[in-house]
């Protein structure tokens, strides 16, 4: 899929995300693109892990992936990435679960996540949209789990890809991805403004020392790891 393909995408699939689910932004959109122009998802078995409304998998199966399915813990976001799916006519297996689960079914040729990585000052607990985006005091309360499973859940030759935030440190990902024997490169960087959780937690973060005073723009990095 093309840029412009891309754009094509964004405009003719319409992606509804319910009170409680998060919404499509600049993050989901931005793995979106970089997966598409990989060249590694047609034909491809993908794994979306967090899926959230779903986007994500709904990209992947627009690019030509032969079979998608979406994780996520949220059973909100699990309804609704159904609804999306199927207002689409995609054929999505959806599913409530974690890593853990998806790690019970037979691996993958690509993976896909666009994790919870904006740090936070309580590790996330229960459900609600908060569970979307805390990371918890690193941001990677999602992101290490990841890279630690990411070997397994690909076939040899699988990729995976994710998305995060220069707050939640790349380096890591990049440096957990290669412990495991995996060919890792940062793809892509965006600069975005911040959104509302980045705008309304930025206190914090300065207050902690994570975020230069008066910054309101972050770096999207996204992360390629080949098995």
């Amino acid at each position: 899929m093309t840029t412009a393909e891309f754009d094509t995408f964004r405009t003719t699939h319409v992606v509804h995300a319910e009170p409680g689910v998060y919404e499509p932004q600049d993050d989901s959109w931005f793995l979106c693109e970089m997966a598409a122009q990989a060249g590694i998802l047609q034909g491809a078995r993908v794994l979306d892990m967090c899926t959230g409304s779903g986007a994500v998998a709904l990209a992947a199966s627009s690019s030509g992936a032969r079979e998608v399915v979406a994780y996520d813990i949220s059973p909100l976001a699990v309804a609704c990435a159904r609804r999306n799916a199927a207002a689409h006519a995609a054929n999505i297996d959806v599913r409530r679960g974690s890593f853990a689960d998806a790690a019970a079914l037979e691996p993958f040729d690509v993976v896909l996540c666009n994790p919870p990585y904006v740090p936070s000052e309580a590790v996330p607990a229960g459900e609600g949209p908060h569970r979307a985006w805390d990371g918890g005091l690193d941001g990677r309360v999602v992101l290490d789990p990841l890279c630690d499973a990411a070997h397994d859940l690909l076939v040899p030759g699988g990729t995976l890809m994710v998305v995060q935030s220069e707050y939640s440190d790349p380096g890591r990902t990049e440096a957990m991805l290669r412990s495991t024997g995996m060919a890792v490169s940062v793809v892509a960087r965006r600069t975005i403004s911040f959104g509302p959780v980045m705008t309304q937690r930025a206190p914090w973060l300065e207050q902690v020392g994570l975020l230069e005073p008066s910054r309101e723009i972050e770096d999207l990095v996204v992360i390629r790891a080949d098995r």
